[in-house]
């Protein structure tokens, strides 16, 4: 019998069957430039032979720095292509953190947006392994850096075609660094074969079809894109570049796009909620949300805007999602408020996943019954490759054979799971565990609540006691201690918030995640003990 054989799994074979299939159709939509998939297709080939020319080896890594651009697209297809690594850099990071992320990386090139080379600017002469800096004019800003312009490094290549393969699945494709908040970064390595299959995964439990219409609202440098930079593409849908988010100008133009699916933080469909230019939608729209749970609140909300709302949970570490809250068909006899709690669950394994489990500190299954603790650990095709020149890091990530979140959460007796907290967030106080995503949902549930966040602080009996922190509605008024009553009346009295600061604006990941750490290590200031 004649050996079978067998493909090794890229998303590169993603372009190449989208090229052939939708040769013609509408790719990539963005008011300076769109591609038709068979130009996607060519300018990832010009791409890969640009980097060949420039002297990009196999498996050298490639730095960008750009916001939600075509080139940004084109680069996860064009440096793999290359059999390049693709490590794309958060834009919100400080210039000494991009140069941390640059130099632990081994980057030979980066391409950066003209805007963002300000944040390269004061570093270069620190970039240790940096020989070539190409720039992308998006705005017709200079470039305040010696660079080669994106056309003329371009212009290096050609559209001789390249095989849409490797020679190992396994091979890295990017390497996504996490946002550090304890410590450095880390170099979260994906595969070939695991950028695949997540990107399937996508594709499925966020309902895309060739139709699809895709906004992009979530940063391509976060996971990237969770994965959808490919998925998309996979099922030859329509990808609506996006260079900032402004709620406004995102309902313009889902309106004048007819977008039918998009990505984003909680926070942003909070924005998107609350927009002047919000109205129901009257066509099919789906909206996946993850990076922090969603409360029951933000659900309702969507719901009202006729848009379907899938919760998915995942890491850095993951792809991006690695569950999701799958309806069942039994939850439509629950009432509205009990169906926006239910879909609030981080739920169960996407289906490219292994299945997921909720342990205890000798790895042994917490029971199922919504009450017990315990972290969060993963394993499958969809988990990291390992933590780029980290070994150490990585073997503690996989201890006893399985990732370790860092999340805490409860299993339901449906098998469903729902996160209380990170770790490091769980509000100890008095010897009782009180979650903070617990408290932020019962915040954000008053009608004057824009958004909540509550982290532990310092208490003199108690050890720490949770503390809120609110941003309201537009023209809305309210005391804090009315929030407090509110919070009351939904828990337990001793997981209500002794106090609550209304502010104007709340520390902020770039996809969207609050970042409780600031607000904590300011109320813990001063003080022996300290939340890390």
């Amino acid at each position: 019998m004649m050996p079978v054989h067998n493909t090794q799994l890229t998303p590169l074979l993603f372009l190449e069957r989208s090229a052939d299939v939708f040769p013609g159709k509408e790719a990539i939509c963005y008011p300076r430039a769109s591609y038709t998939y068979r130009e996607m297709a060519d300018a990832a080939t010009q791409m890969a032979r640009a980097l060949e020319a420039s002297g990009i080896a196999p498996g050298d890594r490639v730095a960008a720095l750009l916001p939600n651009l075509p080139e940004m697209l084109v680069a996860h297809f064009g440096v793999p292509l290359r059999h390049g690594v693709l490590v794309s850099i958060n834009t919100r990071l400080s210039s000494p953190e991009v140069e941390y992320i640059l130099n632990h990386s081994g980057a030979r090139m980066l391409i950066v947006d003209t805007e963002l080379a300000s944040l390269i600017a004061p570093i270069r002469d620190n970039l240790e392994t940096v020989e070539e800096i190409v720039t992308v004019d998006d705005t017709g800003t200079p470039s305040p850096i010696e660079s080669t312009s994106y056309a003329d490094f371009m212009a290096r290549g050609n559209t001789d075609p390249l095989p849409w393969t490797v020679d190992d699945e396994d091979r890295t494709i990017s390497i996504n660094y996490t946002s550090g908040t304890t410590g450095r970064p880390k170099g979260v390595m994906y595969t070939h074969r695991g950028a695949y299959v997540n990107a399937l995964g996508e594709v499925i439990h966020s309902r895309h079809s060739p139709e699809s219409v895709y906004l992009w609202t979530l940063p391509m440098f976060h996971c990237n894109g969770w994965c959808t930079t490919w998925g998309v593409t996979a099922i030859g849908g329509r990808h609506v570049a996006l260079r900032a988010i402004d709620s406004d100008d995102v309902w313009k133009l889902i309106l004048a796009e007819r977008i039918s699916h998009l990505n984003a933080a909680p926070t942003v469909l909070t924005g998107l909620a609350n927009s002047p230019e919000a109205q129901k939608i009257e066509w099919p729209f789906t909206a996946t949300t993850a990076g922090a749970p969603p409360s029951p609140t933000v659900i309702s909300q969507m719901s009202d805007l006729g848009i379907h709302l899938v919760h998915m949970y995942g890491l850095t570490e993951t792809y991006g999602p690695h569950t999701v809250c799958e309806w069942q068909p039994t939850w439509n006899e629950e009432s509205g408020e009990m169906q926006h709690r239910l879909r609030a669950r981080q739920g169960v394994a996407m289906l490219i996943a292994d299945p997921i489990r909720v342990v205890d500190d000798e790895m042994n299954d917490v029971p199922r019954d919504g009450e017990t603790m315990g972290e969060v650990v993963m394993r499958g095709n969809n988990v990291m490759k390992g933590y780029y020149a980290d070994p150490e890091a990585t073997e503690s990530a996989f201890r006893g054979g399985w990732f370790h979140s860092g999340d805490l959460a409860v299993w339901h007796a449906d098998g469903y799971i729902e996160l209380r907290d990170r770790s490091k967030d769980i509000i100890i106080s008095g010897g009782e565990n009180i979650s903070t995503i617990e408290v932020e949902q019962a915040i954000v549930s008053h009608p004057a609540v824009l958004e909540g966040a509550v982290v532990a602080v310092p208490h003199e009996k108690w050890g720490e006691r949770p503390k809120g922190f609110v941003i309201l509605k537009p023209g809305a008024s309210v005391e804090p201690e009315e929030i407090i009553e509110h919070v009351k009346s939904q828990l337990a009295r001793f997981k209500a918030p002794d106090a609550i600061d209304i502010v104007d604006e709340l520390p902020k990941t770039s996809t969207g995640k609050i970042q409780k750490f600031v607000l904590r290590d300011k109320e813990w200031a001063g003080h022996e003990k300290r939340i890390n």
